[in-house]
């Protein structure tokens, strides 16, 4: 007696991977950028014991010694509960300190110490070495297309 099933057909092996949905999005394209300079940004700041938003808040202090807390949650899209552990981490190992705010006594200014300056200073020097590299292969136009770009998006 036959089946009255139809058999499925084989299921094909796949040769070759089509991504060509996923690089038509600016999300997919930006974040698999975003991975391949991270994972060497994490190996490169292994050695001053920064992650990501730690190297972020130096940098951001450096440039604007005073700055406080608010404005760090504003820029780096931080919820201020969660800055308050970064910000003590940075105190412990003494790379920041918190010196009165001139205009408003409810705040404080966040400085970088002496030990803190000179780590941010190692510490961009390499991510700029990082971000040549990354970037090797594009032309100066084109490098600062991208970041305009790339601005455009998120501001």
């Amino acid at each position: 007696m036959p089946s009255s099933r139809k058999s499925a057909p084989p299921n094909p092996a796949v040769e070759t991977v089509d991504t060509a949905f996923l690089e038509s999005l600016i999300g997919y394209n930006a974040r698999r950028a975003s991975l391949a300079i991270v994972e060497v940004f994490m190996v490169r700041m292994a050695p001053y014991d920064l992650r990501i938003v730690d190297f972020s808040m130096l940098s951001l202090i450096a440039h604007n010694p005073g700055i406080t807390s608010r404005q760090l949650c504003a820029t780096l899209g931080i919820l201020p509960p969660n800055l308050v552990g970064l910000i003590a981490s940075l105190e412990k190992r003494e790379l920041i300190e918190r010196r009165p705010h001139p205009h408003d006594r409810r705040a404080a200014g966040l400085h970088l110490s002496a030990q803190g300056v000179e780590l941010a200073r190692q510490a961009e020097q390499t991510a700029a070495m990082l971000e040549t590299e990354a970037a090797a292969r594009l032309t100066p136009s084109e490098r600062k297309t991208l970041m305009r770009l790339l601005q455009k998006i998120y501001r």
